[in-house]
């Protein structure tokens, strides 16, 4: 049974959708107060968290953030009715697999939430495919980690499949639409924005090596070019 740590306000609204996701399986520990979270959320047993963004005393940005330093690799899905396109990409720059805008379908919220995780879960590689050479650097997808000598890097999931995708086609271009389809599952605004922040994360760990890098190619996608020299 999966664990869902949620934070929403709403007493209402809150106890329909615990209610709904207890139907459907799920664990669900439901906090109501966003000055409570952080003394609730419990390291490493939830499986995804479920945050309100507009919460009394402490925001759902915030709690998110603070989750993401303690288990960076753990999914978020927002829910709000901030339908701003700033506050969209504030939930996606914290770090979130989905921002889900309120009212919404109760069977999309859990198609969603079953999306993600199995994204999370069943990652498959075999082992040859699965250590990359960057120039100085080592990409283990398998461990997430890009390491070389002197220097230790661990990647959250989505950086290091994003960084698959592009070793799988270094000195060549990486379509756009294809890794928003793979990793994200959706190809719209929102999730290209979220790539371009994990395209910037990658790019500063890349930097430790500087014969390789991510290049922009306008109106295409990436190109992860890794220089012999």
């Amino acid at each position: 049974m999966k664990k869902v740590f949620m934070v929403e306000d709403d007493l209402n609204f809150g106890t329909v959708m615990k209610s709904y996701l207890e139907i459907n399986g799920f664990n669900v520990t439901w906090v109501k107060d966003g000055a409570n979270a952080m003394k609730t959320y419990m390291p490493d047993y939830f499986d995804i968290c479920i945050l309100d963004v507009m919460l009394p005393n402490v925001d759902g940005f915030t709690i998110g953030r603070e989750i993401k330093t303690i288990n960076e690799n753990i999914p978020l899905i927002f829910l709000t009715a901030k339908t701003l396109k700033e506050d969209v990409l504030q939930g996606y720059g914290v770090g979130a697999d989905d921002y889900i805008t309120k009212p919404f379908d109760s069977e999309i919220l859990i198609a969603k939430i079953n999306a993600i995780l199995s994204r999370s879960t069943h990652q498959e590689v075999s082992p040859k495919e699965s250590v990359y050479k960057l120039g100085f650097l080592e990409f283990n997808y398998e461990m997430r980690t890009l390491s070389s000598e002197n220097y230790s890097q661990q990647l959250s999931p989505k950086e290091a499949d994003l960084l698959k995708m592009l070793c799988e086609n270094i000195n060549k271009v990486m379509p756009r639409e294809k890794a928003l389809t793979k990793i994200w599952g959706e190809n719209n605004y929102f999730t290209t924005r979220s790539m371009d922040v994990y395209i910037t994360k990658l790019r500063k760990y890349l930097r430790e090596d500087k014969h390789v890098e991510i290049v922009n190619i306008h109106g295409s996608g990436y190109l992860l070019k890794v220089n012999k020299e």
